[in-house]
Parts: structure tokens; C-alpha cells; sequence
């Protein structure tokens, strides 16, 4: 848990431990017609001089979001009644994803490999964006506490073509994928803003995805999410790491396993919380993406399409998930942090979801329907 309402870091401040984010793709960077930042990740060079954005933008003036601490729980609510009016699930012919087309305008202006961008609806967005509030919302009466809700949204997506996704990529656009994801991490995670940085992917309608292009996105956060903090405290208490236990316990009993290359593993937790969940960890003790060698970077593509080839195997479905990498904070706590790629799904039959009913939602204590190692059993025989 947090321990209080905490403030930006001072400008300047830079990331401990920081090191080079490992080998890139090609990198070309834009700005769009309203001023956000656009970034091309290619799987070779070549892209030459990139087209502009040639839309008629309105500036990025908008209302702020907020964060809200709740004093019963501490923990940081993002409240952003902007985003109300974000695209919801439009069809395949105006999806903003897609490259643009003559007199079909876009948030991409050209063809592209993988792409990222600063979000246009984000839930976070760094103070010079940000307008005044009003009312007192960084200052309200206690017991409460809030303020503007600074940090940085982005966007990813994996591939131009609308009807594929993360499990048809190739190895080497994965190996793509991962060069923009470190490089994103390494430079959100220097804003003197940003907490912590989170890179996830919601895949499937059934999940709730409002965009149905294979895109993931980017959080970086003005404090450390509890999970995390929570995780990091438990590991500086027993003054061990619990991943690398459970790292080591679960490739001896392999009763979970549903993977593994010489640098990764893939298992479902002893613990899982839905249905199909998957961690996937270096067996190494990393801290974040920018922190792993040549050999993990080269070995994770095929691991992890292996993973999500199961998952859609499983039944026969595209099996909706989320999956999102657990990093170490920015600055506070990096040593006690290992680094986990978390992919779970609410599908625990081929017609059947999942929900978060009283006891999840309520109380944060999941009922699973799937026993752990039959589920790891399944995933193993969909290979």
C-alpha cells in the first residue's frame, strides 16, 4: 500500500540504476497536427523522410484529470470525465488506428511497422497540458487529498493490419514490439512526473476493449500502483525476493508449467485468480524491460507467442485477455522489484465468461472456476 499522498519528484530527477533500453529498431519521430508526440518503431531502416499529419487539430486544451486519494485504503483514484467522449468500438472503415489513406486521415499519418503516440483522450497528461482546477481539488479539506492528474498516456500499435493480432505477429515484429516498449519505459520513466511506468495490452471485446485495431498502451504514473508497492514491501520485509522463490519452486514442481526457454519461464500462478493466467518471468533478477541482455531479448518473441498461441488453442477462440508487465518503479524500491509479464483471461469456457461479482469487485477476493493446474494442463496440450 501507499504510505501517503505523494508530490512529483523535483525536476531533474533521473531514474537510478538507469541503464541503455538494449538493441532498438529503426526510430522516427513526429509530431501530429495538434502537437502530440508520434514515434515510428520499424523492423529495419528505411522509412526516409515521414509524412506530416495533415488534419486541422484543435490544441490539446482540455480538463484535467484528477487524483483522488482515498484516506480508507490509500490508494490514488484517476477521476477523468473527459474521456467520456473517446471513440467507442467504431467500425473497421474509420478505425484511428489504421495507416492513413487519401481523404481518409488517421492518428497515423503513413504506413508503419509498430507505431506509438501520445494518446488523444488520456487519463493522465503532463502538467503543461493541464489547465487550473477549480473547486479545490488539490486542496480539499481532510481527511482528503488530491491533485492534478500529471503523468503520460500512450498508445501502441503492434501491427497496420486491423484484422491481426499480438499471436499472428512474426518473431521478429515481437522483437519490434519489445525495442519500442524498453525504449517508451526508459523515457517515461525519466519525466520527473512518472512513478512508475506500465505497459499493457486489453485484447477482446469481451475484456473491454473500445478499440478492436491490436493495440496495447502505456501508463506512466504519478505514484506507484498498490499491487506493486505492496509487492515491493513484502520483498524488503523478508529482505528476499518472492519471485525468485516462486520462480525456482515452480520449475521443480512443473505441475504449472507451460513453458520455458533457458531465460524465461511460463507458468500458471499456484494462486491464479481467473480462470487462464499466465506469469512469465525472466529467470534472471530484472527490474524492468531497459534491464534485460541480448539473450532474453532474443529469446522472449517465440516464448511469448508460444503462450498466446495456447491461450486461443484452449477452445478455439481468440481468447480475450489483459496483459500488462510489471516493473520496478521509477525510483523508489528497484531493487526488491523482479520483473513479470502478466497475461490472464475472463473466459473459463468456450461460452462462458468470467465476471467480477460480489466478492471480487467488492471485497478484491477472487473465486476462481479452474484449478490452477488443470488449466495449466490445458495450455500444455494446446500446444
Amino acid at each position: 500500500m501507499t504510505t501517503a499522498p505523494g508530490t512529483p519528484a523535483p525536476p531533474g530527477s533521473v531514474r537510478p540504476g538507469l541503464v541503455d533500453p538494449g538493441p532498438a529498431a529503426a526510430r522516427t519521430a513526429i509530431r501530429l497536427a495538434d502537437g502530440r508526440e508520434l514515434i515510428y518503431f520499424d523492423d529495419a531502416p528505411g522509412r526516409g523522410q515521414p509524412a506530416p499529419d495533415a488534419r486541422d487539430l484543435p490544441g490539446r486544451a482540455r480538463p484535467p484529470s484528477q487524483l483522488r486519494f482515498d484516506p480508507l485504503t490509500e490508494e490514488w483514484v484517476v477521476v477523468a470525465a473527459h474521456r467520456q467522449g473517446r471513440t467507442h468500438l467504431p467500425a473497421a472503415a474509420d478505425c484511428p488506428l489504421c495507416p492513413s489513406r487519401p481523404g481518409r486521415p488517421t492518428e497515423i499519418p503513413e504506413d508503419y511497422d509498430v507505431v506509438v503516440f501520445e494518446n488523444r483522450f488520456p487519463a493522465l497528461g503532463l502538467p503543461a497540458v493541464l489547465e487550473s482546477l477549480d473547486g479545490g481539488v488539490t486542496g480539499p479539506a481532510a481527511p482528503y487529498a488530491g491533485r492534478l492528474g500529471d503523468g503520460r498516456c500512450e498508445v501502441v500499435c503492434f501491427t497496420a493490419d486491423h484484422d491481426s493480432s499480438f499471436a499472428a505477429l512474426s518473431p521478429r515484429r515481437v522483437a519490434t514490439v519489445l525495442a519500442a516498449w524498453t525504449d517508451r519505459t526508459a523515457a517515461l520513466g525519466r519525466l520527473p512526473a512518472v512513478e512508475s511506468v506500465f505497459v499493457f495490452e486489453n485484447r477482446g471485446e469481451e475484456i473491454g476493449v473500445t478499440l478492436g485495431h491490436p493495440h496495447g498502451q502505456i501508463y506512466g504514473y504519478p505514484f506507484v500502483p498498490t499491487p506493486l508497492a505492496t509487492m515491493i514491501r513484502i520483498a524488503e520485509r523478508r529482505e528476499a525476493c518472492p519471485h525468485c522463490e516462486v520462480i525456482a519452486a515452480e520449475t521443480t514442481d512443473r505441475s504449472r508449467l507451460v513453458a520455458r526457454t533457458s531465460a524465461w519461464v511460463a507458468f500458471v500462478p499456484y494462486a491464479a485468480r481467473w480462470p487462464f493466467e499466465v506469469s512469465i518471468y525472466p529467470r534472471r533478477h530484472v527490474p524492468d524491460l531497459p534491464a534485460l541482455d541480448d539473450a532474453e531479448r532474443d529469446e522472449f518473441p517465440e516464448l511469448y507467442l508460444d503462450v498466446l498461441g495456447r491461450l486461443d488453442r484452449v477452445f478455439g477462440v481468440r481468447m480475450p485477455y489483459v496483459a500488462g508487465w510489471e516493473q520496478a518503479p521509477a525510483r523508489r524500491g528497484r531493487r526488491w522489484a523482479h520483473l513479470r509479464l502478466r497475461v490472464f483471461s475472463n473466459r473459463r469456457a468456450a461460452d462462458k465468461l468470467k465476471y467480477l461479482a460480489g466478492s471480487e469487485a467488492a471485497m478484491g477476493v477472487y473465486i476462481n472456476d479452474i484449478e490452477p493446474e488443470r488449466a495449466a494442463a490445458m495450455l500444455r496440450a494446446a500446444g
